[in-house]
């Protein structure tokens, strides 16, 4: 088991948790993975019960915690149990956890997924026993939770604690726990009476009004309430720039057409997610604004050059790399007029390390959009894609369709050698870095 150093208490700093969601189901959740039908069963009714049997057992205790303080609490229990090794913060510390860890849990980490997609129920609403046993055999990176999986404020913070527990027992990590929530139509929180905040529009009309405190404004009363639900990565904010009148996907998301304004926007709402202690994830590289087409149906393309984009649709993410942000989310958006081919630049080494990386100067993390969007299921396996994606130079993987074939291709691929370990190794490093931070505050 690999032991990550926690200092949290230790600095007097608590952890924030972040977080994301699933499509919708009503049916009560099955055991995919079990063995007989019975075990099934009892196993899905144990998961989809809104308290679960660990948190409800220090409820008394912890009454009334805020995602944070149940975090720390959590840590804590774990270091006890499992005799973490706390993280001193000193040169060369991930490097000694990085060569602590087997190439199965590095390979693990390069994932966020669903958590219907770790435990292969049809929905999960608490962070329970199947979901402990299946993260045991796939210790995933980070989890997403979408609006199914979040009920009410109180369960929300229950299910990420656990959540939290779950990674800390079996990693000595913990997890990025992320949710889109971007305002107006993208909000899974947001406006559905979970929390008591006011509800936040659409980011077009605060690009038109250029007021840009407005923007900071959302990303602060955004980053509070998820932080203290127990999130601590947010997919936003929506860096598109809307260059093609005709696009659907991120008309209204979008800050608006002036590149300048989207990046002043942007860095605005990134900077009050970060005065909560929340992790930013610019979106979606190289800019959706300018295509047509919807990946979440079909491919989507652009027929700009590199340097017309350099002038327009990269502007807010090369602000945003200026800056040091925490994330950039690559779309599956082909862009021919740079690669030569049609191949998404979330699978694209020009795209993501020739151009983003190299040309750009980007070392931050690298995460793909949802890999289950069609641009990708209907043209490539699960394996192929999460293979592609690391060739590319994703850090990465999120919500691949099947979660088992993606993790057991890519790991038989560095097996092989087709991707050397040196290359997971690098992408690990940059997420031991960014959960670093995380417990540190």
């Amino acid at each position: 088991m690999i032991l990550f150093c926690i200092i949290c208490l230790v600095a007097g700093c608590g952890i924030g948790l972040f977080c994301m969601r699933h499509g919708s189901a009503d049916k009560p959740e099955t055991e995919a993975m079990s063995e007989a039908e019975m075990q099934a069963k009892t196993a899905a009714q144990t998961e989809t019960d809104p308290v679960p049997e660990k948190v409800s057992e220090n409820e008394a205790a912890t009454e009334k915690m805020t995602g944070t303080e149940a975090v720390t609490e959590a840590v804590t229990e774990a270091q006890t149990r499992e005799g973490t090794v706390h993280m001193t913060g000193e040169a060369g510390e991930i490097d000694r956890v990085l060569a602590s860890m087997p190439l199965e849990d590095k390979v693990a980490q390069l994932f966020i997924v669903l958590p219907e997609q770790l435990t292969g129920s049809s929905l999960v609403t608490a962070a329970g026993e199947m979901t402990r046993a299946a993260f045991d055999a796939i210790p995933a990176g980070g989890m997403i939770y979408m609006e199914p999986n979040l009920e009410s404020a109180q369960q929300i913070e229950e299910m990420l604690a656990g959540m939290q527990d779950i990674s800390l027992a079996r990693t000595g990590l913990p997890a990025f726990l992320c949710v889109d929530e971007e305002g107006g139509s993208v909000s899974r929180v947001n406006g559905r009476g979970i929390v008591d905040s006011e509800y936040i529009g659409d980011m077009a009309d605060i690009g038109a009004s250029g007021d840009v405190q407005a923007a900071y404004d959302i990303g602060y009363r955004m980053g509070t309430y998820l932080s203290e639900l127990g999130f601590n990565v947010d997919f936003a904010p929506c860096a598109d720039v809307l260059t093609n009148p005709e696009n659907t996907v991120v008309s209204r998301r979008s800050f608006g057409a002036d590149p300048f304004i989207v990046s002043s926007m942007c860095e605005a709402v990134m900077n009050g997610l970060h005065a909560r202690k929340m992790m930013a994830t610019y979106k979606h590289f190289p800019g959706h604004g300018a295509t047509s087409g919807d990946t979440h149906t079909g491919m989507a393309h652009t027929d700009k050059t590199l340097e017309a984009m350099m002038s327009t649709e990269l502007v807010p993410f090369q602000s945003a790399i200026d800056l040091g942000c925490d994330m950039i989310m690559v779309g599956h958006i082909s862009a021919p007029a740079v690669t030569g081919d049609d191949t998404p630049a979330s699978m694209s080494k020009i795209m993501v390390t020739d151009v983003l990386r190299e040309r750009m100067g980007y070392q931050g993390l690298v995460v793909t959009d949802a890999m289950n969007m069609d641009a990708i299921a209907r043209n490539y396996s699960s394996a192929q894609a999460a293979i592609a994606s690391v060739k590319a130079g994703v850090d990465l993987i999120l919500m691949p369709e099947d979660l088992t074939s993606a993790y057991s291709g890519l790991l038989q691929a560095v097996r092989d050698g087709e991707i050397p370990e040196e290359r997971i190794d690098e992408s690990v490093r940059r997420i031991l870095e960014a959960k670093q931070k995380i417990v540190s505050g």
